[in-house]
């Protein structure tokens, strides 16, 4: 599972639900805040270069088409 696989590395843990005693909730630690602040610059420095590559317009289509296509890749879309 991936939990357990990121429980494992150190980006999460399980901590008890205070109000289900049945339930664990997953937090994410220090490790993993920082991994989503590396990837979210990243994937910023990517979209900009697209961006500009592309031109506004055509980055703009690009961005509505995969949008599109995410309706049928996607089963948590909708």
């Amino acid at each position: 599972m991936l939990v357990d696989q990121l429980e494992r590395l150190g980006y999460v843990r399980r901590v008890p639900d205070p109000t289900d005693g049945r339930a664990r909730l997953i937090v994410i630690e220090e490790r993993g805040r920082r991994a989503v602040e590396v990837a979210s610059a990243t994937l910023d420095e990517i979209l900009s270069e697209w961006k500009t590559y592309l031109g506004t317009r055509n980055f703009t289509l690009l961005h509505q088409i995969l949008d599109q296509l995410r309706e049928i890749t996607d089963p948590y879309a909708r």
